[in-house]
């Protein structure tokens, strides 16, 4: 409680639309993870830096918090306090106090639970934001670091995420000389944003990016998949793009596996750089506003994925590289971005007058390639054809949709590539539903039995028998 004494002067009142409190610090947080149900309470200073007396017609406290947060102002307890006065040159006491229940589930007690204190002075609004932690977690490398930058390293060792408590990854988390293991089921979160910093300039929060000498192995199962996502989970971000950046492997990152994985809302899913190799087996990513899989001079090894929901194009390989698709489906409904883009050229400047070139070797084995444009295809070969080492491609058994590409120089010799393919033209059925992201087959789609037997892959996305004869293409056995 705070006891304020005053002279019978006259008081002499700021009433300047520009002037403004200040605050002891712009962000309150609560530091505690609670284990059990518990409360917490942390005070901000308000100083009136004015020589005369300063009225706040309003200060409120937001609700988005649903009753978590209380505040004390002048030793009175409320959410809306009006016409508080503070002397020339003083200060008052908020007291903030909230209750936190780790037990609740993520959408009624979230990781990062956020509220502001707003502040309304001679028609001028300011606020302080409130942040406490909603749930018993491993905060890598704390939940301090948002907007900030860490290194992770365990000396070529192995760090296994064997911990059941989910995991919640804050800023940007670079990981080096370590190989990160995340065993089947758990849950991987990552608080994203977008950070505005006076060394590095603007960019996007919530990075997981594995440097030299560092890989990522992930052992999902079909029933016990690791899931790899953002921190907001509340009912309305369920299925938002874009709330972190993504997974990145930077030149040096080798053999990365992904197994029974799901990467969703994201910015990229999955972003593999120079000379880095990834594999992945039964991997979903959706819901990205960027691309899926995005990787540059890289080798990538994946079957049995589906991407979809991608609102960069679900596959973009660019400078060339080395990869192999097998059983994968990429699908584009609704979307002005196509499912493959691939290129053998890097920029490096912005009328790519200057360039480098780099060989192509592609291959896709029983994949389907749908979405709503005539072309889910853009190619560009700096060659145009005249070096097929430069760009050497290849389909085999899968569906897809081009008009336009095969009229551009170099590739009017598309169907040379593509082996027993199948165009999709309107009307053909194909999924069980893309208005609910359903991509299983249809009774009557035209992948059944159109696939060719990949020795090795004896089984779909959900661990169903694939036919061993006529596979059906895509990431879906039909059954």
């Amino acid at each position: 409680m705070i006891w304020l004494f005053h002279s019978c002067e006259e008081q002499t009142f700021d009433i300047s639309s520009s002037t403004k409190l200040s605050f002891s610090s712009d962000t309150l947080r609560f530091d505690t993870v609670f284990t059990t149900i518990g409360s917490a309470t942390r005070s901000i200073k308000v100083y009136n830096s004015s020589d005369n007396w300063i009225n706040i017609s309003d200060i409120t406290l937001g609700n988005g918090s649903v009753g978590r947060f209380r505040i004390n102002v002048d030793g009175v307890s409320g959410n809306r306090f009006a016409n508080i006065e503070i002397p020339p040159n003083d200060s008052i006491y908020i007291f903030c106090e909230v209750t936190v229940d780790p037990d609740q589930p993520l959408s009624e007690s979230p990781f990062v639970i956020n509220e502001r204190i707003y502040f309304n002075t001679n028609g001028n609004d300011q606020s302080v934001l409130l942040e406490a932690w909603g749930q018993n977690a491993n905060y890598l490398p704390n939940q301090f670091n948002a907007g900030g930058l860490a290194l992770l390293t365990c000396d070529l060792q192995e760090l296994i995420f064997d911990d059941p408590k989910p995991y919640v990854i804050y800023g940007v988390l670079l990981v080096d000389s370590c190989d990160i293991v995340i065993p089947a089921g758990t849950q991987v979160y990552v608080h994203g944003g977008l950070v505005n910093s006076q060394n590095f300039g603007s960019y996007n929060d919530g990075q997981f990016i594995f440097l030299k000498d560092a890989s990522l192995k992930t052992e999902g199962t079909v029933d016990n998949p690791v899931i790899i996502q953002g921190d907001r989970l509340e009912s309305v971000f369920s299925d938002v793009d874009g709330q972190w950046t993504g997974i990145r492997f930077l030149d040096g990152s080798d053999e990365n596996e992904l197994n029974h994985t799901i990467i969703k809302n994201s910015i990229l899913g999955i972003f593999a750089d120079s000379a880095t190799t990834v594999t992945l087996k039964n991997i979903q990513i959706f819901n990205t506003s960027n691309a899926g899989i995005l990787a540059s001079h890289a080798t990538v090894t994946a079957e049995n994925c589906l991407i979809y929901n991608n609102y960069g194009g679900g596959i973009q390989l660019n400078y060339g590289g080395s990869y192999e698709f097998s059983y994968c489906t990429i699908a584009s409904y609704g979307i002005n971005a196509p499912t493959l883009t691939m290129n053998n050229i890097l920029c490096l400047d912005a009328f790519c007058s200057v360039y480098r070139t780099n060989a192509l070797e592609a291959s896709f084995t029983n994949c389907i390639f749908a979405g709503s444009s005539e072309d889910e295809f853009d190619f560009f070969d700096i060659e145009s054809g005249n070096d097929p080492g430069l760009f050497d491609y290849q389909f085999n058994h899968s569906i897809v949709k081009v008009d336009e590409l095969i009229t551009q120089e170099g590739f009017t010799d598309f169907f040379d590539h593509c082996t027993e393919c199948v165009v999709q033209m309107i009307g053909d059925p194909l999924f069980i539903g893309i208005d609910s992201s359903n991509y299983r087959l249809d009774t009557m789609s035209i992948a059944l039995d159109r696939g060719i037997p990949i020795p090795g892959i004896m089984t779909d996305l959900i661990n169903q028998t694939r036919d061993s004869e006529n596979p059906d293409i895509g990431c879906y056995e039909f059954q």
